[in-house]
């Protein structure tokens, strides 16, 4: 009789054991990181894919969704450690059989992530394509250019002395929300106006626009996306969702603030130029402005007198 109990004990463990191991052969991986503390303890963070990969000392390490076992590479702490790579979409997706087709076996790092639905999704440097739904590099970044606004550069870029350069981020208190400014919401996957540049032109008394204190004057240019039918309306009365926001996260319409006059467009509509002015105190010598289209970039600027 205890033989036998002793019998079905070692039969369940082992169909136990075969369970688990099933598990393990049907890993999809995909799972995001930031570090290794993240991951199980056979797995560590990939430097550049965000997942958690398993190291291995050979192929018969590693699960059926990615049974190569190659150097990690690259320039990290890591770059020698072996890892379990992937060869194809399918076989990330658990083979023939699966229905599911969430994940790929990514380009650049080779090992199973999830599909990018947009650039959020890909690390510094990459984009999505999002017909494939594999994050490649961007070799826009710091290409060459001619002209301004977006030119040949990707959307929230510009052209600035030849070459695409990232618009810069907003900084300023006005878009600090722990210091009561207004919370940026804009991504790369967005499609409003790109502001791009701010250049202070002016910081005295100026009773035409402003009776009392002192005026602050900035020339913006901005672009509309290059793969879009968005232009900007000829007159300025017609600018929609061009804001300001103070310090304390007040928004203000923008549109009022700039002179008819002030406001002109180019090469088709999709570049604007145009001056908004602000009213300080009489002692002013400084002002933090937020600027922002809808849907657009939020920038910060800092006029001094």
């Amino acid at each position: 009789m205890q033989l036998r109990k002793m019998m079905l004990v070692l039969t369940a463990l082992g169909a136990m054991s075969g369970l688990m191991a099933g598990c393990g052969d049907d890993d999809t991986g995909g799972q995001g990181c930031t570090s290794n503390d993240d991951c199980a303890g056979t797995e560590i963070c990939h430097p550049s894919a965000g997942v958690c990969v398993t190291t291995c000392e050979s192929g018969s390490d590693c699960p059926d969704t990615a049974k190569t076992c190659a150097p990690l590479g690259g320039t990290s702490t890591q770059a020698n450690t072996r890892i379990c790579q992937c060869s194809t979409d399918v076989l990330c997706n658990g083979g023939t059989d699966s229905e599911s087709t969430d994940l790929v076996c990514s380009d650049l790092d080779t090992v199973c992530v999830p599909k990018c639905d947009s650039n959020d999704d890909c690390g510094t440097g990459r984009v999505c394509d999002t017909a494939s739904g594999q994050c490649e590099e961007d070799d826009t970044t710091g290409g060459t250019c001619t002209g301004t606004g977006q030119s040949t550069c990707q959307y929230g870029q510009f052209c600035s002395s030849g070459t695409c350069t990232e618009v810069p981020a907003p900084t300023c208190a006005n878009f600090t929300p722990a210091q009561g400014g207004k919370q940026p919401v804009w991504t790369i996957s967005d499609t409003g106006p790109i502001i791009y540049d701010i250049t202070q032109t002016f910081f005295d008394q100026d009773n035409n626009w402003c009776a009392t204190g002192r005026t602050a004057k900035a020339r913006v240019r901005a672009y509309q996306p290059a793969n879009s039918t968005a232009t900007f309306p000829t007159q300025k009365s017609d600018l929609p969702g061009f804001f300001y926001v103070k310090v304390d996260g007040a928004t203000v319409d923008g549109e009022t603030l700039i002179l008819p006059s002030q406001y002109t467009t180019s090469n088709g509509g999709k570049n604007a130029e145009f001056t908004v002015n602000f009213c300080t105190t009489p002692t002013s010598t400084t002002l933090s402005i937020g600027l922002y289209f809808t849907n657009g970039n939020e920038i910060c600027a800092q006029l001094n007198r």
